[in-house]
């Protein structure tokens, strides 16, 4: 091995941990499942970082991997993105000139034929045209069904009862025990005080009869 052979790899070790750390994100959130009603409108959220910035930034979103429902760009972060093309459903919501690099988007009027995967993706040009997207599963339904609770708050009061039933029996137990406790050490007092006064009798009746004089011949 050639002696600046493990610099080269030390160097080439950092660069690739340097494109992993400033690497481009997207994301559509802490869940991927969207749920709407029919006829009515839905956001569909898409976020992305990168540690470097961006520059002639392009962002698509499709419907179920191929058809094309927007199309943006953005020349850099103090400009807005502006419009390519779209499904005419479909509007821009976000903003990236703010904090967040937000390209949310609205689908209006959803139908059932709407239901399916959506994708959100983004390629930077600043990072030698960096890819990288993110998916959310869309779901249409008539109505909304509201969720029984009623088994869960049910187990919820039985385990809070029972914890209360088991904090109350220790309770009941260690009064019990400093009863018990203190009636034990009553008893001992009394034992060693009558012992005490056992033993001071005895002593004064032999001194008593040692005192008596003999008796004359």
């Amino acid at each position: 091995m050639a002696p600046g052979s493990p610099r080269l790899l030390a160097a080439l070790l950092g660069l690739h941990i340097l494109a992993i750390v400033f690497a481009l994100e997207v994301s559509v959130g802490k869940t991927n499942t969207v749920m709407a009603l029919n006829n009515s409108d839905v956001l569909l959220p898409c976020t992305f970082t990168t540690c470097i910035g961006f520059q002639d930034l392009v962002f698509t979103w499709y419907f179920n991997s191929t058809e094309l429902i927007y199309h943006g760009k953005i020349k850099s972060k103090a400009s807005e993105p502006f419009l390519v093309t779209r499904n005419p459903r479909v509007e821009f919501v976000g903003s990236t000139t703010g904090k967040d690099n937000n390209i949310s988007i609205v689908l209006k009027n959803v139908e059932f034929s709407d239901a399916g995967k959506y994708t959100c993706h983004v390629k930077n040009r600043k990072e030698k045209n960096a890819e990288h997207n993110a998916t959310i599963f869309l779901t249409v339904v008539q109505k909304m069904v509201e969720t029984d609770n009623t088994v869960t708050l049910i187990i919820v009061g039985v385990v809070g009862g029972l914890i209360g039933l088991l904090i109350l029996f220790m309770l009941i137990k260690r009064v019990v025990l400093f009863i018990i406790k203190k009636t034990q050490d009553g008893k001992k007092e009394c034992l060693v005080s009558s012992s005490g006064n056992d033993n001071t009798e005895n002593g004064l009746a032999g001194s008593k009869a040692e005192q008596k004089a003999p008796p004359k011949a």
